[in-house]
């Protein structure tokens, strides 16, 4: 059966509703935690880019001011706080911080991480419970802040980081690897609940990523090898290639993904 007439104008009424200026972050403002080294450091610079003011919630004062400079030379300010995230009051400081130096806020990434990595029957219980604190108890404090923010103004974007080992047991890293389903786990919860206040909560999972953290693996030539024999795109992933995606998962292009684990990681789930 043929379209009518008013059939047309309505579907092309609403594919005329769509514009770049959905990825447009100009004057909202982001927590980013871990946000001056690694990917945490891309995915400020990403947000930037794309129109956002930064709080940078970190543990140190490690490449604050390249990050300052990177910031900065795309318009934008961006503010660093030094603290311990796993201390009791630290996530309502961070929240209060963003608010007294921008007067708003509109995205929070939980990035700030750590990995311990030892065979299972000779991980320590203080490991495990460092991991576990700022893994995963750092991104239920610091979203439960932020939400009671969201929820009032009817908006916002949680953007948590996930990773393979959200989806997969992984060799030598019990904690992270719980930590990394529980992050999934608390993803979905928030986004189940904090959609009815207009607030997209969802993930990153990233795949196997040139940083730090995985220099270990990189230099280890059977573990690299076995990694890259499993990804379709034959390579590490760039920190660059990761940027996108959080823009999108911060932007008005994603209002209708909740609850999601986007994987980023040159199809390695797919084998």
């Amino acid at each position: 059966m043929s379209e009518s007439i008013k059939d047309i104008q309505e579907r092309t009424n609403t594919l005329n509703k769509f514009s770049m200026s959905f990825f447009d972050l100009t004057n909202k403002v982001a927590i980013v935690t871990g946000g001056n080294t690694g990917l945490g450091q891309a995915y400020t610079v990403a947000l930037a880019t794309a129109g956002a003011d930064i709080l940078v919630a970190t543990y140190g004062q490690e490449e604050w001011d390249a990050t300052r400079k990177i910031v900065e030379s795309k318009g934008r300010r961006v503010e660093f706080l030094n603290l311990d995230l796993t201390q009791d009051k630290a996530p309502q400081e961070v929240v209060q911080t963003a608010l007294d130096k921008f007067g708003r806020l509109d995205i929070l990434i939980n990035n700030a991480g750590m990995i311990k990595r030892n065979p299972l029957l000779e991980s320590t219980d203080a490991d495990w419970q460092k991991v576990i604190d700022i893994n995963l108890n750092v991104v239920y404090h610091l979203s439960m802040a932020v939400a009671k923010v969201f929820a009032k103004q009817n908006s916002g974007k949680i953007i948590n980081i996930g990773s393979m080992l959200s989806f997969q047991g992984g060799k030598f890293i019990p904690a992270y690897t719980a930590s990394k389903h529980g992050v999934a786990g608390l993803t979905k919860a928030f986004a189940s609940e904090m959609g009815t206040y207009n607030v997209q909560v969802n993930a990153i999972a990233p795949g196997y990523i040139k940083t730090a953290n995985t220099a270990p693996i990189r230099a280890d030539k059977s573990r690299n090898d076995e990694i890259l024999g499993r990804i379709p795109a034959k390579h590490w992933g760039e920190t660059y290639e990761l940027m996108g995606v959080a823009v999108f998962l911060a932007s008005d292009a994603s209002n209708y993904v909740n609850g999601h684990i986007l994987a980023v990681d040159g199809g390695y789930l797919v084998r």
